[in-house]
């Protein structure tokens, strides 16, 4: 377990690094803001790699006992990631957010020099 754990430490910092250099060139109020959103990012990346593991290794249907019969139910693997993917993707948007908006370059076509002239 506590090699599980250093190995996720890894992924999480891992992570969190190549999201920093994506969100480099940020001012410094937005990148200062992203700073917990990177976090809070880079440690749901790892843990949903982890619980894909889970998810390809035990399925997505578990046996549950109950009593003197068993049950199948969704795997509580399979309800964390998904309600975690939906938490990283929100996370992922507001990350995505902080840039600025690009604003389409007009082409001068000439249209509006023609008009003045006449």
């Amino acid at each position: 377990m506590v090699r599980k754990n250093i190995e996720k430490e890894k992924e999480i910092k891992k992570e969190a690094a190549r999201l920093k250099r994506i969100f480099k060139e940020l001012d410094a109020n937005k990148k200062s803001a992203s700073e917990g959103l990177i976090q809070e990012a880079a440690f749901m990346r790892a843990t949903l790699t982890q619980l894909k593991e889970d998810i390809n290794s035990n399925g997505t249907i578990d046996e549950m006992e109950q009593g003197g019969y068993s049950i199948m139910r969704e795997s509580p693997a399979v309800k964390t990631y998904n309600t975690m993917i939906q938490r990283y993707t929100t996370v992922m948007k507001e990350l995505l957010s902080l840039f600025p908006k690009e604003v389409p370059e007009l082409k001068d076509d000439g249209f509006d020099a023609f008009v003045r002239e006449r």
